[in-house]
């Protein structure tokens, strides 16, 4: 998965989504209209005062240099008052890009004008409605959600470190940790009053993460010692240790000695159940977050049966699998669970082990990058690190994410993977993982938009997860074309990876539909798809506290082979899968945009 934005910087990278779209020189999306440098210099505007408002997000693109300088000392306030500014600026620029005479635009522009007010118009729902910064993430602190578990992890893989100026922005971005933790401690006493409070065990997950940062002698904490590690490797010197451990101890340790007692307080207040169901207006906010995550208007419903159905059909094709391999005894699940233990599929669980485990991904992106030319006639050019969860958020952090890389080439993209346990990671299952974090899942995808020429800078950081999670499954089906699964085994790992997304849409909509707990939607998953019960119930424990999310992933790839289908269809022999890929260069889109998108450039070609 890509690592999702939180609302301050999904505005910035929707906002993003109304640059100009690509097209070939032939088409007549090239031809620019009488109103499309009006509409361009809008969204300039719009990009422009979101990056000045949005600190990480500068950082994360490279952008916190020259005028934007001063950005790379602070941190976004979390403050019910900027929420209120973040509305009204989003309001502001609905407004003005509404009063835009499409009849004035070419296609192109058009199109971009369609896509952004599409997105801005999702992002004052929950805010307008519920009084929340997002349907899909409604509660402020959890064990994937506040400062204490980001701006560690921000700090350490996004905040760049190559002279002074970066090491004394470090120390600011320290103090205003402190600053954020306390921002969040007083919206989420509000909103818990108001009923939105994490699960109990959700709120046990954040205090155990928060236990072990605070657990660590200041000057020994991880937080300090990015900052002492990197500055020491740059040969800059200061007292750096001295002055990050102070602040460690006199102003972060106490902020979250206070958060801490916030949360053991909002115990006593969170309600019973699990799913969105149970908070205040938890049937609406689930509409609307399933809409926003799928880009689609499938209710419910229809994405709880899509899901038994597909789990139905992959699941007899790993069945054919595995009884060629003369595994034939208990049901699809049971025989996958013991492969799963299957000590010939095990990486030791030690810190050699995690090496060797992680050294075999990077052999896995090597191989695939001598394959791609089958398929892409453009490859990025970013490089990609792997790197495993930092350990002192492994407990809440997901299994896997993808941080793209900066857009001045100053930080590389990042895939993280989980190794707690390295036992959740057998060895027939993780190069379908590869394919899926980076290449030609994500890595490919979203380093072709971000280095695309034919697509402004706006343009470049656009996000829907539907579309990018979507196009990760379809790279794990790609690889397949390719015939890059060594075995019948590692193809079983791929399969057993769409048959966990289908299920993902089985279990999400029955945690916030049909009042599923915990308990029962991690049976289900570990029954249909044999992973571990404690990575599956990380994953159960993310879809509780992110409504819809995970119900992307499936939707979205049935959107991008729909699409496939089309072109194939309309273009029969002359079907080029090369030219077809190079729709990437266009950006994230949502999923009715891409697949008519898609049938325009097959038409524009037949």
């Amino acid at each position: 998965m890509e690592k999702p934005l939180d609302r301050r910087q999904f505005l910035v990278a929707s906002s993003a989504a109304a640059a100009a779209l690509a097209a070939s020189p032939t088409s007549a999306f090239a031809q620019p209209g009488s109103g499309d440098a009006e509409l361009n210099a809008l969204f300039e505007r719009i990009f422009q005062q979101n990056v000045a408002r949005s600190p990480e997000l500068a950082t994360s693109l490279g952008l916190d240099k020259g005028a934007n300088a001063p950005l790379k000392h602070r941190l976004s306030p979390r403050t019910y008052e900027e929420r209120a500014r973040q509305l009204a600026q989003t309001r502001e620029a609905l407004a003005a890009l509404k009063a835009v005479d499409p009849k004035t635009l070419s296609p192109a522009a058009a199109l971009n004008r369609e896509i952004v007010i599409y997105s801005l118009t999702g992002q004052t729902v929950a805010p307008t409605r519920f009084g929340l910064d997002s349907a899909i993430r409604p509660y402020r602190i959890f064990q994937q959600g506040g400062a204490y578990f980001s701006v560690p992890d921000f700090l350490n893989t996004a905040h760049t470190i190559n002279d002074r100026d970066d090491a004394e922005a470090y120390l600011d971005r320290l103090e205003g940790f402190a600053a954020a933790l306390d921002q969040d401690s007083a919206l989420q006493r509000i909103e818990a009053a108001r009923g939105y409070v994490a699960p109990a065990w959700s709120l046990d997950l954040s205090l155990g993460q928060m236990e072990k940062l605070r657990g660590q002698k200041a000057e020994e904490s991880s937080i300090v010692q990015s900052l002492v590690r990197r500055a020491k490797a740059k040969d800059i010197d200061g007292r750096w240790e001295r002055r990050a451990a102070k602040i460690v101890e006199e102003r972060v340790y106490p902020a979250l000695d206070r958060q801490m007692a916030l949360l053991r307080e909002l115990r006593g207040m969170s309600q019973p159940g699990d799913g969105i169901w149970r908070v205040p207006h938890g049937e609406e906010i689930y509409a609307v977050a399933l809409e926003q995550a799928t880009t689609t208007k499938f209710s419910p419903d229809e994405v709880h049966r899509m899901g038994l159905q597909q789990v139905a059909e992959i699941s007899a094709q790993i069945d054919r699998i595995l009884r060629g391999q003369g595994m034939s005894r208990g049901g699809v699940g049971a025989r996958l669970a013991a492969l799963n233990v299957e000590p010939s599929q095990l990486y030791p669980n030690t810190d050699e082990g995690r090496a060797a485990l992680i050294a075999s991904l990077n052999q896995g992106v090597k191989d695939m990058y001598v394959r791609l030319p089958q398929a892409f006639a453009t490859l990025p050019n970013a490089p990609l690190e792997i790197r495993r969860v930092p350990p002192e958020i492994q407990d809440g952090a997901s299994n896997g994410y993808y941080n793209r890389a900066s857009l001045d080439g100053s930080r590389p993209a990042i895939y993280f993977i989980n190794l707690k346990d390295v036992g959740d990671w057998p060895r027939y299952s993780l190069p379908s993982l590869t394919y899926h974090e980076g290449v030609p899942g994500h890595h490919l995808q979203i380093s072709l938009a971000q280095e695309s020429r034919d697509i402004p800078t706006l343009r470049k950081t656009g996000f829907f997860s539907a579309y990018s999670e979507g196009w990760a499954l379809y790279a794990e089906q790609l690889a397949d074309e390719f015939g890059a699964y060594g075995s019948p085994l590692e193809r079983a790992g791929y399969l057993q990876s769409f048959l966990f997304r289908a299920a993902r849409l089985v279990v999400d909509t029955g945690l916030h539909t049909r009042k599923w707990s915990r308990e029962k939607a991690t049976d289900y998953l570990v029954e249909t798809t044999g992973f571990a019960r404690p990575r599956s119930q990380r994953e159960v424990e993310r879809y509780c506290t992110q409504a819809g999310q995970a119900c992307s992933y499936k939707v979205g790839h049935m959107a991008w082979t729909r699409a496939r289908k089309r072109a194939q269809a309309l273009l029969g022999p002359r079907f080029d899968l090369k030219r077809f890929h190079e729709v990437l260069k266009d950006g994230a889109m949502p999923l009715t945009i891409l697949e008519r998108r898609v049938e325009e450039r097959a038409r524009a070609q037949a």
